[in-house]
């Protein structure tokens, strides 16, 4: 079993900068993948940044490309979302997900199988 603890969220201006945590417990393997997602109230989840555990290859959306930062410090189990010039339309609940076996479908909430409990992020204009 695994558990997702998401930390960091908040409410800032626009242009500020916020870092999400998410602390992982229980087993993961090598091709497993983590991911960030967000959902705005009145729309769908959506992909916003992934990595693989081990190796360096990291996804973007493109609405994020340039600002967000997905990183990991295997040692404290923990997964970083770095969040530069953050802009009003970022503001939603702000999950993190782990994709056990690591497929080809990062971007796809259905590939994931465990889930945070998500942190609200809000950017005031």
């Amino acid at each position: 079993q695994v558990q997702l603890v998401e930390s960091g969220g908040g409410l800032v201006q626009a242009g500020d900068s916020l870092r999400l945590s998410c602390a992982a417990s229980g087993r993961t393997f090598s091709t497993s993948v983590m991911g960030w997602f967000r959902q705005a109230p009145g729309k769908e989840r959506e992909f916003v940044a992934a990595k693989r555990w081990s190796g360096s290859n990291t996804f973007y959306a493109d609405s994020v490309k340039g600002r967000f930062t997905i990183s990991r410090d295997t040692a404290k189990n923990t997964v970083y979302l770095q969040m530069n010039s953050l802009k009003p339309e970022d503001t939603a609940v702000y999950y993190c997900a782990l994709d056990l076996y690591g497929g080809s479908g990062y971007f796809s909430a259905g590939e994931y199988d465990y889930w945070g409990q998500g942190t609200q992020v809000t950017v005031s204009s």
